[in-house]
């Protein structure tokens, strides 16, 4: 593994042993020399150096510079991975044939992306295949953060030669259970910087013509509602900021945008077009495909201008993050597609961030 060349971060920066087992960061770098980098602690996305419209390199994704910075982070899911069930659960409870299970509750009266030891504190075994291909696995026991079944996760990072991050995960179980892993990148195409730009000025378009709607504690009502004449109307390119904090309840129980959209798509679990934005000022772009049936648009309306990587901060909303997912609390809406995985069968999901100029 080579020492990345572009973000100034260090290896050694990185290594350390934490339950019991070695971290790292690994560099994939693609023909075209640019680079992602990723720390096997939570999986986290330290770094993706990609070029504006004048062909300077910056990292447009937020992350720190240490093993320390990322454990220890004021944002838990700092671009990490996220399980064993990315999103809210109502309350902290779901039935699974006829059996309660309850999990910890760390967000307002619900359950949050897994908890608090979810898949985004755990190290994770990891394999750099080759220059542009790092395998990471976790085994997660039956019963960590109070979910059933031995669930065997492996997940795969590549760079491809055309600047797009794929990411391909599968998992067993031996037990029947919930699943709904996601990535929680946070994407600043501007360029990270002090202070990282905001993004009311980023174009944005979602290929949804329906999303989720939230109550005040952030779960979702159970009705799925048409974004046409609400602020949730992407199927157009248009400004994050224009509609943000419109007089309008979903925005404000998000705080702003902080909801599922429903994706528009032709069969279920289908590689298709998700999302598009569009940086103005750089000219970079960055688009969303994936195979799942709903992608959590977060606009970062919890950020406090913390520090991250070399001097580097992060204000509210200077980040957005697309969360390629099943619905929030679907154990609990029966109408809502099934993330229930049983023994025999395989969990798969492809979600790729496409990046790009236009001038």
């Amino acid at each position: 593994m080579e020492e990345s060349k572009l973000s100034g971060l260090k290896r050694k920066d990185f290594q350390s042993t934490i339950q019991g087992k070695q971290t790292d960061l690994f560099t994939l770098v693609n023909k075209s020399g640019n680079e992602v980098c990723i720390t096997n602690y939570g999986g986290a996305l330290v770094a993706i150096m990609v070029p504006d419209k004048d062909g300077k390199i910056a990292n447009v994704i937020q992350g720190h510079d240490n093993i320390q910075g990322v454990v220890e982070s004021p944002e838990p899911f700092l671009s990490t991975l996220i399980g064993r069930y990315g999103n809210r659960i109502c309350k902290g409870k779901f039935t699974l044939d006829a059996k309660e299970y309850e999990l910890a509750i760390n967000n307002g009266p619900n359950h949050l992306h897994g908890g608090p030891t979810g898949y985004h504190a755990r190290v994770w075994d990891a394999e750099q295949k080759d220059a542009q291909t790092l395998v990471l696995h976790y085994f997660s026991p039956d019963g960590e953060e109070g979910f059933p079944g031995n669930l065997d996760i492996t997940v795969v990072y590549r760079w491809s030669d055309d600047n797009e991050l794929i990411i391909d995960y599968k998992a067993t179980t031996d037990k029947k259970t919930i699943i709904n892993l996601t990535n929680h990148g946070f994407f600043s195409l501007a360029g990270i910087a002090d202070p990282t730009p905001d993004i009311m000025d980023l174009q944005c378009q979602i290929n949804a013509d329906f999303f989720v709607p939230i109550d005040d504690t952030s779960i979702p009502t159970g009705e799925i509602r048409a974004v046409k004449g609400t602020p949730f109307d992407f199927t157009t390119m248009h400004a994050v900021g224009d509609m943000i904090d419109a007089d309008d309840e979903q925005t404000r129980n998000g705080a702003g945008y902080d909801h599922c959209f429903v994706l528009n798509k032709r069969e279920v679990g289908e590689l298709s077009y998700a999302a598009k934005i569009f940086e103005p000022k750089s000219g970079r772009t960055m688009e969303v495909y994936t195979t799942e049936p709903g992608v959590q648009v977060y606009t970062d309306n919890w950020a406090t201008g913390y520090p991250g990587q070399h001097g580097a901060t992060f204000p509210r909303r200077s980040a957005i993050c697309f969360e390629a997912q099943h619905f929030p609390d679907t154990p609990n809406r029966g109408f809502f597609p099934s993330c229930v995985l049983s023994p025999g069968e395989e969990y798969t999901q492809t979600t790729i961030y496409r990046f790009g100029v236009e001038k």
